[in-house]
């Protein structure tokens, strides 16, 4: 048993994929799945771009917004979700302070988002 508020606190929020150590019960190479907690104005500093995952996103709590090529999707009352697919570049953002459980597949090493640069 775990507790997603602290156990993802550790990983960026991440409680399961392949970068858990192996042997741990959360170490997977076919799926992640995130618990993140995002202050409002929270966002991803740079689109993700040649996605080789899908994904699907779903409400928790809060108000969040998933920008996807031509579309904006807003999140409002919890279940909301939204599904993307392989090649689908993506962003974020908290418009509230919200709660999203996330699913990738399959659990892909490499695609960490660097910081932006500095200006």
């Amino acid at each position: 048993m775990g507790r997603a508020d602290a156990d993802a606190a550790g990983d960026r929020g991440w409680l399961l994929g392949h970068f858990k150590p192996p042997g741990d019960v959360r170490h997977s190479d076919e799926v992640e799945i995130k618990w993140g907690v995002h202050q409002r104005g929270d966002e991803r500093a740079r689109w993700v771009v040649g996605e080789k995952r899908k994904a699907l996103l779903i409400l928790i709590s809060g108000r969040f917004r998933v920008e996807l090529p031509g579309r904006s999707v807003l999140l409002a009352e919890r279940g909301d979700y939204v599904v993307w697919g392989q090649g689908v570049d993506h962003s974020w953002y908290a418009e509230e302070e919200s709660v999203v459980l996330t699913v990738r597949w399959p659990s892909v090493p490499g695609y960490a988002v660097s910081p932006p640069d500095p200006e």
